[in-house]
């Protein structure tokens, strides 16, 4: 098998002369506008890799969730992380599915943590796409109050420029994408597909939401360096859940947590997401086992 480099670097070369964003994040520049001109090198990548029979399950969640935030409605959608490549392979087979997806595409914000900005290589990726960047809590949470003031001050400051661009645009006839694990899933590290805690506050404020499942592995994440990670072909399918009431199903996964005397209601929320994916990605794959064969 190939590492990302050896397999796509002039690719991704290309992708880091024209990608135009600052590595610095200061809260003027939280929002990012993505770049067309890098969307055909990524398409590139995930074409090559992705074998017949990849594609999109519960298109017709994704284009419910599409027609409400036409409306005016503000929508999240979460989905499982596995690679730096899964916006890509999202955008590429969401485009190419038919109906509205190309304006689901368009539709699509991302919330990327600073450190996407912080490498130059995920930066070229992520810069095809619009976003808006944050600090997750859990980065703000290994500095020190004294020593670290001065950067504690500017990430609660980016964090404050964030949340009001995202209220903007939420209601903006945009679909705001999060990974709801905040990391790349590490089969070493059953932590790491745990959700973020935070990420019951995404709940509290938005009105409709949808959970998408990703299976198959184009791209497999090594315990070195990201341009160690081993590419390889596979059958991509996202499978889209239902679109729930993000206050029914918050409302829900807390009374289930008190009747069973979990004090942590933000998590038991945050589980919750993560159980509806793991469920719907157990399903894909046992469909996705027989296109293999």
């Amino acid at each position: 098998m190939d590492t990302l480099t050896t397999k796509f670097g002039s690719q991704i070369k290309n992708a880091m002369t024209l990608t135009k964003v600052s590595t610095v994040v200061t809260d003027q520049n939280v929002y990012q506008q993505g770049q067309d001109e890098i969307i055909p090198t990524l398409d590139y990548m995930v074409e090559t890799l992705a074998l017949p029979g990849s594609g999109v399950d519960g298109m017709e969640n994704l284009e419910d969730l599409f027609a409400k935030a036409e409306s005016g409605k503000s929508c999240l959608l979460l989905l499982e992380h596995y690679s730096n490549l899964d916006l890509s392979i999202f955008h590429y087979l969401v485009r190419r599915a038919g109906g509205h997806g190309e304006d689901i595409a368009k539709a699509l914000i991302a919330i990327a943590g600073i450190k996407l900005n912080e490498n130059n290589v995920v930066a070229a990726f992520a810069s095809a796409y619009t976003r808006i960047v944050i600090c997750p809590s859990r980065s703000l949470q290994v500095l020190d109050a004294e020593k670290d003031r001065a950067e504690i001050i500017r990430l609660n400051s980016i964090n404050r420029a964030a949340l009001k661009i995202l209220n903007a645009e939420k209601v903006k006839g945009k679909i705001i994408l999060v990974f709801p694990s905040g990391t790349r899933y590490r089969p070493w590290d059953p932590s790491t597909k745990k959700g973020v805690r935070e990420i019951d506050s995404y709940l509290r404020i938005f009105d409709y939401m949808c959970c998408v499942a990703l299976n198959g592995e184009v791209l497999k994440v090594q315990q070195t360096d990201m341009m160690n990670d081993i590419v390889c072909n596979d059958i991509m399918r996202l499978t889209a859940g239902p679109v729930h009431s993000c206050v029914e199903f918050r409302d829900k996964a807390r009374a289930a947590a008190e009747a069973n005397g979990i004090e942590d209601k933000k998590q038991a929320a945050v589980d919750a997401i993560m159980d509806e994916l793991e469920s719907l990605h157990i399903a894909a794959e046992e469909k996705r086992k027989l296109l293999l064969q």
